[in-house]
């Protein structure tokens, strides 16, 4: 009996190490990583990962991230974020890279972290990251971010007579009307919020809260 293939966790400590270091080990540093007793083993290891796209040879001969690299497994049936459904997510699991996913131009895209509450009824709330394709032009109704009077803003775009306005989605805040300037830096295509959760985890309890 053959042994069994280790390679997907494989790529995890090579995932780990490239998170740490920002590049991927030598053929040498593969082999003690994965506590090969040969060189051999690393390589061949390597070529598997290799022509499943997760490996690349770069300049030098050094391994490089392939196009599957940071690629991750995304569960494609929609999950309900109402009352409990009766059922099982499907094993049959894809792959998808979160740059894919997210940005469309990547050459074009910028990353602005929120600072503030004006846009929370939009779901656009203070820490989240919002992801801007780069843009001097956008409709009435796109949320853009703009250079308007010398401070930089994120907002809807809308017009008053004629004339460009920014729109708030929080009714403590009030239409901003530019005095003197007005220029888009880019288009809102998305939104990043990450969570922060204990490291004892999430606790779910049955018990009801008394009325």
């Amino acid at each position: 009996m053959g042994r069994p293939n280790k390679d997907h966790i494989y790529l995890e400590k090579i995932r780990e190490y490239f998170g740490m270091y920002r590049s991927l080990p030598s053929y040498a540093e593969l082999g003690r990583m994965l506590g090969f007793k040969t060189k051999n083993a690393a390589f061949k290891a390597a070529e598997r990962l290799t022509a499943a796209g997760f490996l690349e040879a770069g300049p030098g001969g050094r391994l490089v991230p392939g196009p599957g690299f940071f690629q991750i497994p995304w569960v494609s049936d929609r999950l309900p974020a109402g009352p409990v459904e009766s059922g099982s997510v499907s094993d049959a699991l894809e792959f998808q890279d979160i740059q894919e996913l997210l940005i469309e131009r990547p050459a074009e895209t910028l990353l602005v972290t929120i600072r503030g509450d004006s846009m929370i009824d939009a779901g656009i709330l203070d820490g989240d990251i919002a992801i801007v394709r780069k843009s001097s032009n956008a409709k009435a109704g796109d949320f853009v971010v703009a250079l308007v009077d010398g401070g930089f803003t994120l907002k809807e775009l809308g017009y008053r007579r004629g004339q460009p306005v920014l729109v708030p989605h929080n009714k403590r805040y009030k239409t901003i009307v530019p005095q003197a300037e007005l220029s888009l830096l880019g288009i809102v295509t998305g939104i990043i919020r990450r969570y922060q959760m204990k490291a004892s985890g999430i606790r779910a309890s049955s018990k009801r809260k008394r009325p």
